[in-house]
């Protein structure tokens, strides 16, 4: 089985040692980048398939990084900061950041918390796999399109981020379905994501921004007091 390569960007060399150690020893290939600007070079060059992202760069803010990352590239991000703040986590989940950990951490955390998105890419990959169609229209005006990752509005790319596009499509294959918060938590970010269920609405409002018809129509509907439920015309 092929190796999958992490991109660590992290300044503090301490820090980076223990995280390259821990996870090749876990048999994952590792390459390392101390800069916003060389981890960016590092990602062109070397096409890793998850980055842990630093937040606190010398030379950019990780959330800029990240921010780059969601708009042109569909990798999986994990950001590790000192900071705990509540606001800066946000955030980060609004600009695409897959997961959130905190220094200081348990290293056997961050391996469980790399394997469990491996983990949730894979089950994706083999569930769409089962499916004989690749394009999910959505009111006639929205393309799914899973072996691209991409979503198309009339016609225009909408550039989703990963967990954006991950929650459309997770609605979208269970049409008409009520889902909670929490469950939308479990099944989409994992049960051992770090986050709580405001990231769901965060996320639902990202999507309607980018998505909804200037009639105000949205493809994802509020059940109050319950959840989310995808709400459109669905064809394959």
């Amino acid at each position: 089985m092929k190796q999958k390569k992490i991109l660590i960007v992290e300044d503090e060399g301490a820090i980076r040692d223990i995280l390259s150690y821990a996870l090749r020893k876990e048999g994952f290939a590792v390459v390392e980048a101390t800069t916003g600007q060389d981890g960016l070079a590092e990602l062109n060059r070397s096409k890793p398939e998850l980055v842990l992202l630093d937040l606190m760069l010398p030379d950019m803010s990780g959330f800029d990084l990240c921010r780059k990352l969601s708009a042109n590239l569909k990798i999986p991000v994990i950001m590790i900061t000192a900071k705990s703040d509540m606001m800066d986590k946000v955030l980060g989940m609004e600009l695409g950041a897959d997961d959130y950990i905190t220094k200081p951490f348990d290293i056997r955390e961050v391996v469980a918390r790399v394997r469990a998105i491996f983990r949730r890419i894979e089950q994706i990959s083999e569930s769409l796999e089962n499916q004989s169609f690749d394009v999910i229209t959505l009111d006639s005006r929205i393309e799914i399109r899973k072996s691209e990752r991409e979503v198309l509005n009339n016609g225009q790319r909408t550039g989703l981020t990963n967990k954006e596009y991950d929650l459309l499509l997770f609605l979208a294959s269970h049409h008409r379905r009520v889902f909670t918060r929490t469950e939308l938590l479990d099944k989409v970010w994992g049960f051992d994501f770090a986050g709580d269920t405001r990231t769901v609405d965060i996320h639902v409002q990202r999507i309607r921004k980018k998505l909804d018809n200037a009639q105000g129509a949205s493809v994802i509907e509020t059940v109050f007091g319950v959840g989310y439920k995808l709400d459109a015309q669905v064809s394959p």
